[in-house]
């Protein structure tokens, strides 16, 4: 069988990288705004698409870059300003546009951007898909592009904000308020740094907001969902009910209770489904999440009579392997978590208002209600390398099929190749703590040394 060939700029969420380097230049957004505005461009009418952004700096230079290759390509071009990933996916739905755009690199510091795709049913685009574009960008497109008369506008969506706040709003049940919860948001200095404090103030909530002051170079700095520390130290300062932490593009969340401590997307996950399965709203008998997720969370899973399905590290895996079996709740460790009945992206504002709601209804306090399972201990560790992937090596198969079998049925080890960096992330998890730091110790040094050995070569 003849595999698919690797892409090229695409990685497992879009295109990303550092600023004004390649791939993220303004070459390669005009090129990437033209490939994609002919691929998606299918029948005789005006196409359209949308494109929004985080706060990062090189937003300005990434975002007219894209909007004149996708003229280019005779594509009307809406501008959304800095507003969260799910609601672009959710914009590109609503207004029955042919393609929605994304401009950020989600939870990476401002150096760093990307670019991500939706289609016209609001979903990331297919890993075929993105390889069609990529082989247009290599392609000379001069001849393909529109005539003087068929080149796209231009034009800037004024009220995007507030249609997904109130889509947002609209995933509680009606009559559903937060009167008398007082929440810590943090907003990472990112896109929701508008819309997610006012979506929580409109429904009666005490806000405190941190991480809302964007200058083109904080976001994500010491705040938001990847610094949760700075989350934990305001809920006690505050004296507040709930933290709330978003990343830059608020497409993941993570929480805090009112003790400070965190509460991560695997207890988020259990929480939401057990909350579903009672009121009769989860599909397909369980949930989708990825080989990442505490095997604590899966056995909680099963004694609800629930399954947890598990996909390849990524979210856009999740929501596909969601739609496939037809489960509409789904999400990864870090944060993402997908509501299918209201957006077809990781929605780290819907997913906290879920968790908000049960609070209300149960009248708990957050550590109460958000901690449904005790994880299994679990320790992950990175090491880096240069060439080509040190997994290919035999010995080093055997050395994790061997790591394997010691566990047995007690926990498992997961190695694998991060798909945005040169490094292999060793994970193992289970009952024994002292077992699991040994075994994650013992690959992490048989790995390291491999990559050395060759090396020096």
């Amino acid at each position: 069988m003849t595999q698919n060939p690797k892409r090229r700029l695409f990685g497992t969420d879009g295109i990303r990288g550092t600023a004004n380097t390649a791939p993220m230049t303004a070459e390669i957004a005009l090129k990437l705004g033209q490939a994609a505005g002919l691929l998606f461009t299918r029948g005789d009418h005006r196409h359209r698409v949308i494109i929004g952004k985080d706060t990062r700096l090189s937003g300005y230079m990434l975002e007219p870059a894209l909007t004149a290759g996708f003229i280019g390509a005779g594509m009307n071009v809406t501008l959304a300003g800095p507003l969260p990933t799910p609601a672009i996916a959710m914009l590109t739905r609503s207004l029955r546009l042919d393609l929605g755009v994304v401009i950020s690199a989600s939870h990476n510091p401002y150096e760093d951007n990307g670019i991500k795709l939706f289609g016209p049913d609001g979903n990331k685009l297919s890993d075929e898909t993105e390889r069609e574009i990529e082989a247009l960008m290599d392609s000379d497109l001069s001849a393909r592009l529109a005539r003087p008369d068929r080149l796209g506008r231009a034009s800037r969506l004024v009220d995007a904000a507030g249609r997904y706040i109130e889509a947002a709003k609209s995933s509680l049940e009606r009559g559903l308020r937060l009167d008398g919860l007082r929440i810590v948001l943090d907003c990472a200095n990112g896109a929701a740094y508008k819309v997610a404090p006012a979506a929580l103030w409109e429904l009666g909530a005490t806000v405190i907001p941190i991480g809302v002051e964007p200058d083109g170079f904080n976001i994500n700095k010491e705040v938001g969902s990847t610094v949760p520390q700075h989350l934990c130290a305001a809920v006690l300062e505050h004296g507040a009910d709930i933290g709330i932490a978003l990343d830059g593009d608020a497409d993941r969340v993570i929480l805090a209770d009112e003790r400070g401590e965190i509460i991560d997307g695997d207890q988020i996950l259990g929480l939401i489904a057990r909350d579903m399965q009672a009121s009769g709203r989860l599909t397909g008998d369980g949930i989708v999440a990825t080989v990442m997720s505490n095997l604590g969370l899966e056995r909680f899973l099963a004694g609800l009579g629930l399954t947890l399905r598990r996909t390849q590290v990524g979210d856009r895996y999740v929501a596909e392997t969601m739609r496939a079996e037809q489960k509409n709740l789904g999400g990864e460790q870090s944060g993402h978590v997908i509501l299918s009945d209201f957006s077809t992206t990781g929605d780290g504002l819907v997913a906290a208002l879920q968790v908000l709601a049960v609070l209300v209804r149960s009248g708990k306090r957050a550590s109460e209600a958000c901690r449904v399972f005790a994880p299994l201990p679990q320790l992950l560790r990175n090491v880096r390398y240069a060439g080509a992937s040190p997994l290919r090596l035999p010995h080093i198969q055997a050395a994790i099929e061997a790591a394997s079998a010691r566990l047995e049925a007690t926990g498992r080890v997961l190695i694998r190749a991060s798909g945005t960096e040169p490094l292999i992330r060793v994970m193992a998890e289970g009952e024994d703590r002292a077992l699991i730091q040994g075994i994650v110790e013992e690959l992490c040094a048989t790995i390291a040394h491999a990559t050395t050995a060759e090396a020096a070569e």
